[in-house]
């Protein structure tokens, strides 16, 4: 478990562009029931990846695509211990992973990108398959 005071900049750099924290398993079930939409779900972390790929890569991805998701929440790994294990068996089959970032559709999981994918890329990279997946989910109309 990592020291609140600091994760606290790490966390805020995801809710401070609209991202809902959850942080217990209670918080992950009661989104999940009641989401409706696309959702983008964040499984977030302090490694490298996630501050120099991941996190910047979301919100640049968010700031310049014309389709974006309507609900975005995130847990935080190492730290949510309990909100994250809930959260990754909504993500199942793939293994735990962090960083990490899901599409959902309503309560179906119809996108992921692992740890491996996000490893060796930058946010630049990241943006560019968040702008596709987002143009492919986000624009289908039901």
């Amino acid at each position: 478990m990592y020291p609140p005071h600091l994760v606290a900049p790490m966390k805020e750099d995801l809710t401070s562009v609209g991202f809902q924290q959850l942080t217990d398993a209670a918080d992950v079930d009661n989104f999940m029931a009641n989401a409706k939409g696309v959702s983008l779900v964040v499984v977030n972390s302090v490694c490298g990846c996630a501050a120099g790929a991941c996190r910047p890569g979301v919100k640049a991805a968010l700031a310049f695509s014309d389709q974006k998701p309507d609900n975005l929440v995130t847990v935080f790994a190492g730290v949510d211990q309990e909100a994250t294990a809930k959260m990754r068996e909504y993500l199942l089959p793939y293994p735990p992973s962090s960083p990490s970032i899901a599409i959902f559709k309503d309560d179906e999981l119809v996108h992921f990108i692992e740890r491996h994918h996000i490893e060796g890329r930058n946010a630049k990279m990241i943006a560019e398959h968040l702008v596709m997946a987002f143009e492919e989910f986000c624009g289908e109309k039901a």
